[in-house]
């Protein structure tokens, strides 16, 4: 029976072969016109924060009876990786971080069972707690973001109108989350002076009583007359500032005038929880990302229309800037890649023809679009967008997806010149080769399943990678096997010239070279053995990395004040820093955020905890060269202008955010031990001359004031602990009464004291409390003041108290080489340190362990696939030994180039390196299935060995060749290059080194003699 050919099954169906051709091609381009376009891809961000306040607590009370219950409860989640907490005063930020390995689609369901399990521990806290808050949208992208300026409006009207044009953007179809930024809430401020009030024999908890029960909406009832229903209301809400100074008060038999006794204001927040502000000035924000699944070119280009409109319509005194525009960053980083994919696909052309001639090359030359229309579809099939790692990885896949045709139609070549005719040469190519060339290409894919089958943060960044090379690979066996006989039938000749069949100076010196490895095998084996062990000795000078800085022309900005100090003081400071950017040519514009980050308007942003002691500023610079240039400056202002200032000047990053680089967590469960031994071990690493900017995530003590109340006293004049509290709070942070409704406003009515009163620490000293029996009585005749200090924040990890010492690189190094140099100091001192105190290496090294390890666990699966695949085709333990011995010495070439150019190895370097050995196994493959196949024609071994790697030396240098120059488009990227560079060197070098080792190793495994001279 006759065996089924697909190659003669498709030359005998010419016609459906052709529509299925075509077809492929205009399916392909409307696929690529219809995929999203991104910069990065879409990786989930695996943390939940957990907001819960008891006000009035200490750090203490809070820590022991909010973080702590939490945190516990947290414990019994199987897929929490750990926890980490800051506790303020009467505030707990709780975050939850999940395991490197759990998969995206199940984040969602944990996190509605971490809000069930909050829900269940809310009994067991103090009744005064005043509720959990949740974010889980940790991860939302506002890709575009707009500011708004103001010049001779008021703060509420610039907001009314960006709330309006919010709605606007909003009713886009693509228009996801929408937010305003840096808007300033209205307050009606009361604010009394403690002293006059004492005079008058005032109670400020009657005044307020009596605002509140005013304003309060109340139901009043209706009135059912005859057929008709009546509404009764009852009017005197506030509706205004003026109406709540009109507001009389009757004490006793005397009637006051609000306005008498309180100075009544309608204001913005003061002071403010956060500010937002574009080039130096007063601003509000409009924040806007995009449903998910989106086109953001198509997007960008809605919006871009309607905010040209708004723009048009905004009367004079409002400006409007774009300060984020991620469809613009899209469309350039798009352009780019796609340009070097075009650059890519000339090269391998260039190859192509130059090696196979007009001919062959031309259809060597339609199986790429033919290749790459149908990966596009199967990308639109499965949602990935058109973005780096999608882009990088169809150029990794164009110098290997050629490999197959290439092969098919040397195959057919081979045929012709031998006299057969097009059909008999172009059906040869499936019973002879295309098998072989199915399990190297399965192997080649098996090299991108660490990728594939990798949980981590940075496998899920870089996913799209197995899958567009596998689908480019898988199909372009296909296209080899079924659409290149075809053409090869349409458009080569029987009088096709090879090439000549004298042997040329190169290829004669390959004989000489082959001959004598051969001969003196187990002297090449053991040659090529040394040259590998000395490349494995010299991966100790390759500089290790997890994911470069990003190439974008932002420099982002991160201060860092005293726990304790006030957003004024923050504000301050940043006017400073912000006086060096103004008038410089290297800035486009910059926009600051006090007491908060920027949002996160790429996803690998590191969003800070918000506080009043922080701030961060996001400058636009024109290019690289500026960036770096403006990145020189502020640190040297940093560094002169700002001492005991936090300054941390730095790039975004590319791939998850790791934060200063260099990091050691000190924990401990007492917090002094963990304090001082995270000071000394700040000394330890400013020992490293190569590092900068050590600073310590909490530290500084702050300044407490503790009133001692005499109870006993207290209790005969009628006065409570929290009579004591509540006048404090009234006087310094002010009481919210009541609040006036505005439009869609609700902006809360406070009493406060007077700015003397709230400014000096002299006044509670001063302050007068309300008894029932005796009147006002001064708070120093029941109470006495006891000066302190306490931690104003307390950072835990894992239930621990746990302070981090971070550390800024000076210089180019990596941050593995400096914690490398910096190992033995560190564990010198840690030695000296009490037992239950405890270093963890944390940042890009910590990362890239946690990112390497589920490769790592993925490996064996891997090499397991490969030995199946290896194993089902040669049939043979000792064929199959030969084979796999060739995987490793791509090392010698990644080795070879890596060192001398300085190129660090990163994450990405390392897939590229696993894929290697998928490749090399590939070409030993298919070289060992020729020697068996001559073999079976009655070839003696010698000959066999000899006349294989002769023939397949053209075709395997061809591919490798196509392969490796086909990535020096990408070599000359930020994020790609290392990867670039290993593949180059590891194909180049290990190709050459195979083609002499592995028929030398056969040679020693088959004790394949000579002939006799």
């Amino acid at each position: 029976m006759k065996r089924f050919n697909l190659s003669d099954w498709a030359l005998h169906h010419r016609s459906f072969v052709w529509f299925l051709l075509v077809v492929s091609m205009i399916a392909g381009t409307l696929s690529y016109m219809n995929l999203g376009r991104e910069e990065d891809p879409n990786f989930t961000i695996k943390r939940m924060v957990i907001g819960a306040a008891l006000p009035g607590a200490t750090i203490e009370e809070t820590l022991k009876q909010v973080t702590a219950r939490i945190e516990k409860k947290l414990g019994e989640l199987d897929e929490l990786d750990y926890t980490e907490s800051v506790t303020t005063p009467g505030q707990s930020v709780v975050y939850v971080e999940l395991l490197p390995t759990t998969r995206g689609p199940q984040v969602p369901m944990i996190w509605n069972r971490v809000r069930q399990m909050m829900s269940d521990i809310r009994p067991e806290f103090p009744q005064e707690f005043q509720g959990f808050q949740f974010n889980d949208d940790f991860g939302d992208v506002f890709g575009n973001i707009y500011a708004f300026t103001a010049d001779g409006y008021t703060q509420r009207e610039l907001r009314d109108r960006v709330e309006a044009i919010r709605k606007q953007v909003a009713a886009l179809p693509a228009a996801g989350k929408t937010e305003l930024l840096g808007e300033q809430d209205e307050r009606i401020y009361l604010e009394f002076s403690t002293a006059r009030l004492a005079a008058l024999g005032l109670n400020q908890q009657q005044v307020m009583a009596t605002l509140a029960t005013q304003n309060a909406i109340a139901p009043s009832g209706v009135i059912e007359d005859g057929p008709e229903r009546v509404l009764v209301r009852v009017g005197g809400q506030f509706d205004d500032a003026d109406a709540i100074s009109a507001v009389n008060l009757r004490i006793g038999e005397r009637f006051f005038n609000l306005a008498d006794v309180a100075t009544v204001s309608r204001r913005y927040e003061d002071p403010p929880s956060s500010l937002f502000r574009y080039q130096g000035r007063p601003a509000i924000g409009l924040q806007i990302g995009m449903r998910e699944g989106g086109n953001i070119l198509e997007f960008g280009k809605e919006l871009d229309a309607l905010m040209a409109g708004v723009a048009a319509d905004l009367p004079i005194g409002i400006d409007m800037a774009k300060v984020a525009d991620q469809p613009h960053v899209v469309d350039e980083a798009v352009g780019h890649f796609v340009k070097a994919l075009a650059e890519a696909v000339i090269i391998v052309l260039i190859v192509s023809f130059v090696s196979l001639g007009l001919r062959a090359g031309f259809v060597v030359t339609l199986t790429i679009p033919l290749v790459l229309a149908i990966t596009f579809v199967i990308m639109e099939i499965y949602g990935i967008t058109l973005q780096r790692i999608s882009l990088g990885a169809l150029i990794i896949a164009l110098g290997l997806l050629v490999d197959d045709a290439m092969i098919a139609i040397e195959t057919m070549i081979s045929r012709l010149e031998v006299g057969a005719s097009l059909s008999e040469a172009a059906s040869y190519a499936w019973t002879s080769i295309a098998f072989p060339m199915l399990t190297g290409t399965l192997v080649t894919v098996a090299g991108f399943i660490p990728i594939g089958l990798n949980n981590s943060a940075a496998g899920e960044f870089t996913f799209s990678l197995f899958v567009v090379i596998a689908v480019s690979l898988l199909i372009s066996w296909i296209v080899a096997v079924l659409f290149a006989p075809l053409l090869g039938v349409t458009f080569l000749t029987t009088k096709i010239g090879h090439h000549d069949h004298t042997p040329g100076r190169l290829r004669r010196g390959f004989h000489r070279l082959l001959r004598l490895g051969m001969r003196f095998k187990w002297a090449t084996i053991i040659l090529t053995l040394m040259i590998f062990g000395g490349a494995v000795f010299g991966m100790r000078f390759v500089e290790q990395q997890f994911f470069p800085s990003s190439d974008r022309t932002e420099v982002l900005v991160d201060i860092s004040e005293r726990q304790n100090a006030s957003i004024a003081k923050t504000r301050d400071d940043m006017d400073r820093l912000e006086s060096y950017l103004a008038d410089n040519d290297d800035v486009l514009f910059w926009t600051s955020y006090v007491a908060r980050g920027a949002p996160r308007f790429v996803l690998s942003m590191d969003v800070p905890t918000a506080g009043p002691h922080m701030g961060q500023i996001v400058i636009q610079t024109p290019d690289l060269a500026a960036r770096d240039r403006v990145k020189a400056l502020l640190n040297d202002v940093a560094a002169r202008e700002f001492p005991g200032l936090d300054v941390y000047v730095k790039n975004l990053e590319i791939g998850p955010p790791v934060g200063k680089p260099v990091q050691y967590r000190v924990s401990s469960p007492v917090i002094g031990n963990a304090r001082d031994a995270a000071r000394g071990l700040a000394s330890v690493v400013a020992s490293e001359p190569r590092l900068r900017d050590i600073t310590l995530d909490w530290n500084e003590p702050a300044r407490v004031i503790r009133l001692r109340v005499d109870q006993d006293q207290a209790r005969q004049l009628g006065v409570s602990s929290q009579d004591v509290a509540n006048a404090l709070s009234a006087v310094f942070s002010g009481t919210t009464v009541t609040q006036l409704r505005d439009d869609i406003y609700l902006i809360n009515v406070v009493t406060r004291g007077s700015d003397a009163d709230r400014q000096s620490l002299e006044s509670i000293r001063n302050l007068q409390l309300m008894t029932g029996r005796s009147g006002n009585i001064p708070l120093i005749a029941l109470a006495s003041l006891e000066y302190e200090t306490e931690q104003p924040l307390i950072v835990q990890r894992d239930g621990l108290p746990t302070v981090t010492v971070n550390a800024a690189i000076d210089g180019k190094d990596q941050p593995a080489t400096l914690v490398a140099a910096l190992a033995d100091r560190v564990a010198d001192y840690a030695a000296t340190l009490p037992e239950d105190v405890r270093i963890e290496l944390g940042g890009t090294v910590e990362s890239s362990g946690e990112s390497q390890a589920p490769i790592a666990a993925v490996v064996p699966v891997m090499l397991l696939l490969m030995a199946f695949l290896v194993m089902a085709q040669m049939q043979s333990f000792r064929l199959s030994l030969i084979v796999f011995a060739a995987a490793p010495l791509g090392l010698i070439g990644v080795v070879a180039v890596l060192v001398p150019f300085g190129v660090p190895m990163g994450f990405v370097a390392i897939l590229g390196i696993l894929a290697l050995i998928g490749i090399l196994i590939r070409n030993s493959v298919i070289l060992v299935h020729e020697i068996q196949v001559l073999i079976a024609q009655g070839k003696n071994r010698w000959d066999a060995v000899f006349e294989a790697s002769d023939s397949r030396a053209r075709p395997i240098l061809l591919t490798a060749a196509a392969a490796s120059l086909a990535l020096i488009p990408i070599s000359r990227q930020v994020f790609w290059g290392p990867m670039a560079y290993a593949m180059m060197g590891g194909i180049i070098a290990g190709t050459l080194v195979t083609l002499i080792f592995v028929p030398a190793l056969y040679c020693a495994v088959f004790r394949v003699k000579p002939p006799a001279r």
